[in-house]
């Protein structure tokens, strides 16, 4: 699974990254190196009315629309690849909502005689990384409407199984596009992005085990510790 992250780059470079134009407004985001479920975080989604990007505040925990409880987002901050066309949870949003978050980093937990030890895992050149989403639109019964995401995982490659059986679904910018949906392809085609991203392009390292209490928040969490 995927239940913490790490996005700590400026927001006016998460724009430069992702390609979302000057003028589109930009989100009043605190970096964070604790990101947890329930958070908003900046998810880059294709606004096709206007033809261009977006970057928009979104909860972390999908609540389908047909949800009659915000709760239920508690069990979905993370969508499986395998069968997503056709969960009803994610079906709908995997064919016309999928969006990118970006992240620095996310942790995992790697079992250890004495307990569990969290790493952080990052791109080789710890530069920005896109893992893949899926977005949805919610009305609570008091006409509120919020707006949630789910991180996709699969199947975990070389360096991440070390440390848990599943990934989240990281995309290289060359698929971003197909992703979006700012290009027409076949379901197969992009449900076939969601493959375990490329071991050797990936780095991680021990951290410290206060990244397991939300209520830690600094820059110390992803600093190296002897493992």
């Amino acid at each position: 699974m995927c239940g913490r992250a790490q996005l700590s780059s400026d927001v006016s470079e998460i724009k430069l990254v992702f390609s979302i134009p000057p003028h589109r407004p930009t989100p009043n985001f605190p970096a964070s190196w604790n990101l947890a479920p329930t958070d908003s975080l900046p998810v880059v989604r294709y606004d096709a009315k206007a033809g261009e990007r977006s970057l928009d505040m979104l909860r972390w925990g999908l609540v389908p629309f047909w949800a009659k409880d915000l709760n239920v987002g508690f069990a979905n901050i993370n969508a499986k690849a395998e069968g997503i066309e056709t969960r009803p949870a994610f079906r709908d949003a995997f064919q016309r909502r999928r969006c990118l978050v970006p992240v620095n980093s996310f942790y995992e937990w790697k079992k250890t005689g004495t307990g569990k030890q969290p790493y952080a895992i990052a791109l080789a050149d710890h530069g920005l990384m896109a893992l893949a989403g899926l977005w949805e639109n919610w009305r609570s019964p008091a006409g509120e409407w919020i707006r949630s995401f789910a991180i996709i995982t699969t199947e975990p490659n070389e360096l991440c199984a070390e440390l848990h059986n599943r990934m989240p679904a990281v995309l290289k910018p060359g698929s971003w596009r197909v992703w979006l949906g700012e290009e027409s392809a076949a379901p197969s085609d992009i449900k076939a992005l969601l493959a375990p991203f490329p071991a050797v392009e990936m780095t991680c390292w021990p951290v410290s085990v206060r990244v397991g209490n939300v209520k830690n928040n600094d820059p110390s969490l992803v600093e190296p510790i002897a493992a």
